[in-house]
């Protein structure tokens, strides 16, 4: 079984063991990509949501095999650019620099997008412009693109159907709307991240039960967005003992070395949501696997050389 994640937050400092600023453990980081590897996840996207996040993604992908960037601004940073020293224009011209740098570790323009729930970190219109900007930076280096959308889906829709012309190919992650936003992101020609997040409800279940898998791919959103015992979906995992179990987690003040830490998610728990992703779909969980692995390879990493 090969996986790829394609929304990994690792260079979040939680998986340095930095909580709030305060050293709670040792770096595990290695330990959580030799987990991710023992889980089949042969490939990571690890997520830039600004300038300088893309530039640490960019170089954290330089220390182990597997791991790509994104490289934008994420729309709650839509204010960074016009702040940033020489404006706007230098901001993505540095992101441009960045992409053109890296082509071997950069697969995708992102993250980007509309987010209407966060609108106290950057309003409507500075969100708008800024996910224009993005449109311009896929369609220069020939990228597809890292899609967010929350509580935004017309403006959403619209920018990307006005734009859509400008770039190949995107998936929008971390889905949680309902089937009348899929049915449009669909037909805008867009693929659907699905990740724990996507799986909290009955109505969530509903929505990825009736969406193709041609047009799927799969994520952790780690640290966020893991699979919780209150979810609807966490009826729907296997038993302890099947095919893969998940390793045990403690809390961060008992850490060990062969331990997940409890409430950080972490690639190697992408296994859960292919295992609901296969019981939606009512398919054995090695064909979801291989159905999602082939959109997320012919999207993200067909200009590039790379063997899985």
């Amino acid at each position: 079984m090969k996986i790829i994640d394609i929304g990994a937050n690792l260079t979040d400092p939680v998986f340095r063991g930095r909580y709030r600023g305060t050293q709670a453990h040792a770096d595990d980081l290695g330990h959580l990509l030799a987990r991710a590897r023992a889980a089949g996840v042969v490939g990571m996207m690890v997520t830039g949501g600004s300038l300088s996040e893309s530039a640490a993604a960019v170089e954290l992908c330089g220390e182990a095999p597997g791991l790509f960037a994104t490289v934008g601004c994420h729309p709650t940073r839509s204010t960074e650019p016009q702040a940033h020293a020489g404006g706007a224009d230098a901001y993505f011209a540095a992101l441009r620099a960045l992409i053109d740098g890296n082509r071997a570790r950069v697969v995708a323009v992102g993250e980007c997008g509309l987010d209407y729930d966060r609108l106290q970190f950057a309003d409507k219109e500075a969100q708008a412009r800024s996910f224009v900007r993005h449109f311009a930076l896929a369609e220069a280096t020939g990228l597809p693109m890292f899609l967010h959308s929350r509580n935004a889906a017309a403006d959403f829709a619209r920018l990307v159907r006005e734009n859509r012309h400008r770039f190949s190919a995107g998936v929008v992650h971390s889905f949680t709307g309902g089937a009348e936003e899929a049915r449009e992101l669909l037909d805008l020609g867009l693929y659907i991240g699905i990740n724990g997040c996507s799986l909290k409800t009955d109505e969530n279940l509903a929505v990825v039960r009736a969406l193709p898998l041609d047009r799927l791919m799969v994520e952790t959103d780690c640290p966020y967005c893991e699979i919780r015992r209150t979810h609807a979906s966490h009826a729907l995992l296997p038993p302890a003992g099947g095919a893969w179990t998940p390793p045990e987690a403690k809390r961060k003040e008992r850490w060990d070395s062969g331990s997940m830490v409890k409430s950080r998610n972490e690639p190697c728990m992408i296994r859960q949501v292919l295992a609901v992703l296969a019981r939606l779909h009512s398919v054995d969980e090695a064909e979801v696997a291989r159905r999602v692995f082939d959109n997320t390879r012919r999207v993200f990493f067909g200009g590039i050389e790379h063997e899985f």
